[in-house]
């Protein structure tokens, strides 16, 4: 659940400063290494996009 959150918040635009703070890391290093593959973040936001599209989602 974590890349997925990290990619959902990736694909989003959210900074990597943002998203490693809400992941409960210390600093960017860790969800830089462990989490944050750029290319890779895409194709799972995306997916996550058609998991759950947008007209289903609350306001």
């Amino acid at each position: 659940m974590r890349h997925s959150f990290v990619s959902v918040l990736s694909g989003a635009g959210v900074p990597i400063e943002e998203i490693s703070r809400l992941a409960g890391h210390e600093s960017t290093e860790v969800t830089e290494t462990a989490y944050w593959h750029r290319p890779a973040l895409l194709g799972g936001a995306e997916a996550m996009d058609e998991v759950f599209p947008e007209e289903d989602r609350e306001p």
